[in-house]
C-alpha cells in the first residue's frame, strides 16, 4: 500500500507529453479487454475499409464510439448497420489526435431471435449456390491412414475421438483450435489454410454440443467455404444443436459425436481386419482337416507298402530263379554263335578275295577301252576337231560359208574361214 503512494506521488510530480500520457494510458486500457452488447446507432464506412460505428445503450442512451478494422469485418460476414443488436469484444484505446475509442476485434450478432434469422438466411444462400448439394460429397478412401484434425485440447473430445479409432497403424495431425463463440473464427480459418498444405487422407472438425451461440463460429460463411473447397474429404464431429450447423452441412461426413467419427474413418480396416480373422480360421479349420485326412492316409499307405513289399520279394525269388536258368541258356547260345560266326569268317574271307580278282579283270578292261577311244590319242594319230561357234562338224552339211571355223590338233588351235564347200 505504501509503495502504492509513493509510485502515485511520484507520477503526481513528474510531468508528461502528451504522446507519453497517451502510451501509459494505453498500456493500461489493455487490461480492460471486455465484451459490450449495445445498439448500433451510427455507421461509417471509411476509405481504407475500416467501419466506425457507435454503441448506444437501450436503458439511458449512454454510447461509446467503435472501430472494427476491415480485415477482421470481412472475417465474420456481419453487416453493420443501424438498429442492429451485437456484441462486440476488444479493448479501449486512447488515440493521440481521435480521442477514445473502443477497437472492437470480434463482432457477433445478440439475441436468439437474430441469430436464427441470420443463420437462416445465409443457410438458403448457400444453398441455392449448390454448396450443399449431396453429389458434391466425396467418399473416403477405402483405408485412411493420415488423419488431420481440429479441435480443442480442453475436455473429452480428443480423448473420446481417440480412444475409439482403433489400432490400425493411423498418422495423426492435430492443431489446438478455440473452438467457441464467434472467437473461434480466426482460428479454425488459420487451422485449415494450415492442413491444406499437408499430405492427410481425410480431415475431422470437431467440438461438443452447445448452444446457438456457442456454434456462432461454424456457422461462419468463409468457414464454410473453406470446408467445402477443401481438397479432400471432411468430416464434422460437431456436437449436434436442433439447428445443424452450416459447416456440418458442407462437411462431406456429419456425424454427431467424435466416437462416431472415429468409427467412420476406422470401418474399412476394422472389415479387413474382420476378413483377416475369419480367413485364419478357415486356414486353420483347412489345415486341421487336411493333417487329419493325412494321417488316415499315412497309416493306409504303410499298410499297403509292408503288403507290397512282402509281394515284391517273393516275385524277386522267383524271378531270380527264371534269370538264372535264362543267363545260363542265353551263355549256351552265345557260344554256339562264336562257333558259327567263326566259319562263317573263313567263307567270307574266301568268297571277297574271288570277287576282287573279278573287279580288277573287270576295270583293266574298262581302262584299254577308254584308252582306245580318247580324242588325244586320235589327234596325236594324224585327226583334227573342226569346231564353229562351238558346235562340233560332224558332216558339210552343217557348214556355211563365210562362218568362222576352228580347227583343232594335238598341239593347239587353228583359227580359219570357210572358204568354199566340196561334197563328196
Amino acid at each position: 500500500m505504501v509503495n502504492n503512494l509513493e509510485e502515485n506521488n511520484l507520477r503526481d510530480e513528474k510531468i508528461f507529453s502528451v504522446s507519453e500520457y497517451v502510451r501509459i494510458v494505453n498500456q493500461g486500457l489493455k487490461n480492460f479487454r471486455s465484451k459490450i452488447i449495445g445498439e448500433i446507432s451510427e455507421v461509417n464506412f471509411g476509405p481504407t475499409g475500416h467501419v466506425y460505428f457507435t454503441l448506444k445503450d437501450e436503458k439511458d442512451g449512454s454510447i461509446i464510439r467503435c472501430v472494427i478494422w476491415k480485415m477482421n469485418y470481412g472475417l465474420y460476414g456481419i453487416e453493420l448497420k443501424e438498429g442492429v443488436k451485437i456484441v462486440v469484444s476488444g479493448c479501449p484505446n486512447l488515440h493521440p489526435r481521435y480521442g477514445f475509442k473502443f477497437i472492437a476485434d470480434v463482432i457477433e450478432l445478440a439475441g436468439e431471435g437474430i441469430l436464427k434469422k441470420e443463420y437462416e438466411r445465409l443457410r438458403k444462400r448457400l444453398l441455392s449456390e449448390g454448396l450443399f448439394e449431396k453429389s458434391k460429397k466425396r467418399l473416403l478412401p477405402e483405408y485412411p491412414q493420415k488423419i488431420g484434425v481440429i479441435t480443442s485440447r480442453k475436455g473429452a473430445v480428443l480423448a473420446d475421438f481417440l480412444n475409439n479409432l482403433g489400432r490400425f497403424g493411423f498418422k495423426i495431425k492435430m492443431i489446438d483450435s478455440r473452438v467457441e463463440g464467434q472467437t473461434a473464427v480466426a482460428d479454425l480459418l488459420s487451422s485449415i489454410k494450415i492442413f491444406k498444405k499437408k499430405d492427410i487422407d481425410v480431415l475431422v472438425v470437431m467440438r461438443g454440443g452447445g448452444s446457438l451461440e456457442s456454434m456462432l463460429s461454424f456457422n461462419n460463411e468463409l468457414l464454410v467455404r473453406e470446408i467445402a473447397d477443401f481438397p479432400v474429404p471432411v468430416i464434422a464431429a460437431i456436437g449436434h444443436h436442433k439447428d445443424v450447423s452450416l459447416v456440418a452441412l458442407a462437411a462431406d461426413f456429419s456425424v454427431s459425436t467424435p466416437s462416431i467419427a472415429a468409427t467412420v474413418i476406422s470401418e474399412s480396416w476394422a472389415k479387413v481386419a474382420l476378413l483377416l480373422e475369419r480367413g485364419e480360421k478357415i486356414i486353420i479349420n483347412y489345415y486341421s482337416n487336411a493333417l487329419g485326412g493325412a494321417d488316415l492316409l499315412i497309416v493306409q499307405s504303410l499298410d499297403i507298402i509292408r503288403r507290397a513289399n512282402d509281394l515284391i520279394f517273393g516275385k524277386y525269388k522267383v524271378t531270380k530263379a527264371a534269370l538264372k536258368i535264362f543267363f545260363q541258356r542265353f551263355e549256351d547260345v552265345l557260344q554256339g554263335a562264336k562257333i558259327n560266326l567263326k566259319n562263317f569268317s573263313g567263307k567270307s574271307i574266301f568268297g571277297f578275295k574271288s570277287l576282287l580278282s573279278i573287279i580288277s579283270r573287270q576295270l583293266e578292261h574298262s581302262d584299254k577301252i577308254i584308252f582306245l577311244n580318247n580324242p588325244e590319242r586320235q589327234l596325236k594319230l594324224g585327226y583334227s576337231i573342226a569346231r564353229s561357234n562351238g558346235k562340233l562338224f560332224r558332216s558339210v552339211k552343217n557348214a556355211k560359208i563365210g562362218e568362222d571355223l576352228n580347227i583343232e590338233v594335238t598341239d593347239g588351235t587353228i583359227a580359219s574361214e570357210i572358204k568354199s564347200i566340196n561334197k563328196k
